[in-house]
């Protein structure tokens, strides 16, 4: 019964969160996955997440799974989430937990089309060594094909990795980052080497307080698809824009997004991507956290 009830709280945050950015959430796709995960709703954590400008039309939401639950990418397959395609794509999740030590697991969907993908996290302490992924044979060859770039901006150390199976794309998410290399210059040079736009003035001040730094990687080209760098705070006026309306969107969510820590500020994670074509912002406000994003937040506050 326990589980019941939190698919019902945390499909009605769900809702209230989307109802912030007038954006429908389809009941049909979304209670199955959350049912699906229903045994970790109570101590998981849950975040939503939306985009800037014309992407505010959606609304992400992912939900964190101990590694006692069991793979999720089983799950979702047994709950008829998702279906096995035969791409190298359906086996990753599982070769990363077969070669590799892992904390914690999550998965993410879209309010419009439910589930969509899987995370395997490395403990907190143990990143593991980017060249040491490359040999999983279910790494897409684009990884291979960036590992040098990577390391010659201070990327080398993998604290999660993520697998998108309807777009088929990987992200591998750097941690333990240098701040040497979060400066303006040095992100100007990553994302011109990456045949990425060049990040505005307001997105490099921005990005010198990143936590993580996350590509995204296909498996139909070695070139790299975008570049997240992403700052976690308590602060609601962050997001690197002036312009309207994402200035009304992102402080609307950013100051009435649902959370239920009561007593504490909310904590928000926000995005600055880059792709070939465009810059554009994401901010995800955490429904319920743990200890570990308390301490992330504290010791970005510290650097002010």
């Amino acid at each position: 019964m326990a589980g019941a009830n939190d698919v019902e709280r945390v499909y009605s945050a769900m809702e209230e969160a989307a109802g912030l950015l007038g954006v429908p959430v389809a009941r049909e796709k979304v209670r199955p996955v959350l049912t699906a995960y229903q045994d970790v709703l109570a101590d998981a954590v849950v975040v939503f997440s939306m985009a800037g400008g014309r992407r505010a039309t959606e609304l992400d939401f992912s939900i964190s799974v101990p590694t006692d639950h069991g793979d999720p990418f089983t799950t979702a397959l047994r709950r008829g989430l998702t279906e096995k395609t035969g791409h190298p794509v359906d086996n990753l999740l599982a070769e990363l937990r077969e070669g590799f030590p892992l904390g914690m697991y999550a998965i993410d969907g879209m309010v419009s089309t439910g589930f969509k993908k899987t995370y395997a996290s490395f403990p907190t302490n143990e990143p593991q060594p980017l060249a040491d992924l490359l040999d999983v044979p279910s790494m897409p060859a684009s990884a291979r094909a960036n590992a040098k770039l990577f390391a010659n901006y201070g990327l080398d150390k993998v604290q999660m990795v993520s697998v998108d199976y309807p777009k088929r794309q990987v992200n591998l998410y750097f941690s333990e980052l240098d701040t040497d290399y979060l400066q303006p210059a040095q992100v100007k040079a990553l994302a011109a080497e990456m045949g990425l736009i060049e990040p505005s003035e307001l997105g490099l001040e921005f990005a010198k307080g990143s936590f993580a730094v996350y590509p995204t990687l296909s498996y139909d080209s070695d070139a790299g698809d975008r570049l997240c760098l992403a700052v976690i705070s308590s602060d609601p006026t962050l997001a690197p824009t002036t312009s309207e309306p994402e200035v009304t969107q992102f402080s609307t969510y950013a100051n009435n997004a649902p959370y239920a820590y009561a007593g504490e500020n909310r904590t928000l994670v926000y995005g600055l991507t880059l792709t070939p074509q465009e810059e554009y912002y994401k901010l995800g406000s955490y429904y319920q956290i743990t200890d570990y994003q308390r301490k992330l937040v504290k010791a970005f506050e510290a650097l002010d």
